[in-house]
């Protein structure tokens, strides 16, 4: 039985937060996780809803200790992850652990290997420069 079969399937990740600087509507990152999980034939599942408190990860903490049940999470993008890196590479561990992988929608990035972490911090590291950049044309919006 295949794991769409049993209903394993990926939760959604949606945030109440500006993600770099910008406000999208909860719905709106919805339908973008649900167009992203068709286009690849997984069975989605409703979205856990981050709280609006900074620095706050508490909905995607409860996801990642569901990954057992589930084949994996896919987040809206992979900036709404934590800003700390070693906050982040604590999670992406966490996930490979337990043999799950992680989707960033907007991105079309996925995290499923070890070496995948080495991609998604590269572009991590660029999306902070940028935002630290003397010349605003080059940031991100805040």
């Amino acid at each position: 039985m295949s794991d769409a079969a049993e209903g394993r399937g990926y939760p959604g990740y949606v945030s109440s937060r500006p993600i770099s600087g910008y406000r999208v509507p909860q719905h709106v990152q919805n339908l973008v996780i649900r167009d992203y999980a068709q286009r690849r034939g997984f069975l989605y599942k409703l979205s856990g809803t981050e709280y609006a408190i900074d620095h706050c990860y508490m909905m995607l903490e409860q996801l990642v200790s569901e990954l057992p049940s589930h084949e994996g999470i896919i987040a809206y993008s992979m900036f709404m992850l934590p800003q700390r890196a070693e906050r982040r590479l604590r999670i992406y561990q966490r996930i490979l652990d337990v043999g799950c992988g992680l989707h960033a929608a907007v991105e079309d990035f996925v995290l499923d290997r070890q070496k995948d972490i080495a991609r998604w911090e590269d572009v991590w590291q660029t999306h902070q420069l940028l935002a630290a950049s003397p010349c605003p044309d080059l940031r991100p919006a805040s």
